[in-house]
């Protein structure tokens, strides 16, 4: 921000204290201003985070991968009508790949709402999801380009980053989101196909689409990558998932450290358990499922939608000084 544009803002803060005052010193405003404060305080009272959203159990449930936001029982709220922005981040210009559903929908979601453009990676069979985030971008006054295809495709992680540049005019924030999870008890039946496809998908991927942005980030520009609860607390029968989320962990840290000297920040996210369709498409054993999240102290799994305000925060210039940190939303259980 300018030195100009902030005195502006601070003119604009003090000329409202300003007139706040001298408004309350009025008896009619003093009482409607004491009703409003207290229908308010009313509101965040009733707010309690342990019975706010869904708690299990849940409904019996199964999906093909990579799965459906919209076939999920209980949908999961990504922000849709929840989330208010509030031009935190007027003007910029977002890739967020696994932007369909999930986390990287909140996200996509809530970007729009702060004022950015996005661009957002997904598979072509999750086009049903992507088109209903395109609708909210849009509705959000803010343009969306959707980019579908596979990540674990080296060429394709180059053309999509290309192409959000192109169709963006520019990148500021890049989202490594997209993930593969799949449940398995035993190592002895993780086939080399499937830790090959895991890794490709979740650290492969990263590695290609932050390599091929470097050359379009400028000072100001951010990272996100997302890891998880279990890079910290591994789940036994997810080891080859767990193994990936460590090393984007690793990943962020290391080259947070790179790319200080060049005002570029990166950071990562670690959700704990999180109601996405990677649960009901593989991720969670179907006997699991319908008690989902409900073994952390809140007694219940985490929306998306609680995700998206930890990545404005990192995606924002408030949070200026931070870079090489892994934010935890966990439920209260586990993470950094």
């Amino acid at each position: 921000m300018k030195s100009h544009d902030i005195d502006a803002s601070r003119r604009h803060v003090v000329g409202g204290i300003s007139a706040g005052l001298v408004a309350l010193g009025t008896p009619a405003f003093a009482q409607t201003a004491g009703a409003a404060q207290a229908t308010k305080t009313a509101v965040v009272a009733e707010q309690n985070p342990v019975t706010e959203y869904p708690r299990p159990p849940f409904p019996p449930q199964q999906q093909e991968p990579p799965g459906l936001a919209g076939k999920m029982s209980p949908r999961p709220d990504h922000g849709e009508t929840s989330y208010k922005g509030s031009d935190r981040l007027l003007g910029r210009k977002a890739l967020i790949t696994g932007g369909d559903s999930g986390i990287g929908r909140a996200a996509a979601i809530a970007f729009a709402r702060e004022g950015a453009d996005v661009a957002f990676g997904y598979l072509p069979v999750e086009e049903p999801d992507a088109k209903e985030v395109v609708d909210l971008i849009r509705a959000a006054g803010r343009k969306a380009v959707p980019l579908p295809g596979d990540i674990r495709d080296e060429a394709f992680c180059n053309k999509l980053v290309a192409d959000a540049v192109r169709d963006l005019g520019g990148l500021d924030i890049l989202v490594n989101n997209a993930a593969r999870q799949h449940a398995v008890d035993s190592i002895t039946d993780i086939s080399t196909e499937q830790f090959d496809a895991t890794f490709k998908t979740n650290v492969y991927a990263m590695f290609w689409i932050t390599k091929a942005a470097m050359q379009h980030l400028k000072p100001g520009a951010t990272i996100i990558n997302t890891a998880s609860v279990n890079a910290y607390e591994p789940s036994e029968n997810i080891i080859d998932y767990a193994a990936t989320k460590g090393a984007i962990m690793i990943f962020s840290k290391g080259l947070a450290k790179q790319l200080a000297k060049k005002g570029i920040r990166v950071n990562a996210v670690a959700p704990g358990p999180i109601w996405t369709p990677l649960q009901p498409s593989g991720g969670q054993p179907p006997e699991k499922l319908p008690n989902f999240g409900a073994d952390t102290p809140m007694g219940r799994p985490g929306q998306p939608a609680e995700l998206a305000p930890i990545y404005v925060l990192l995606a924002s210039p408030e949070s200026s000084y931070a870079t090489g940190q892994v934010y935890a939303a966990v439920g209260g259980r586990g993470g950094p």
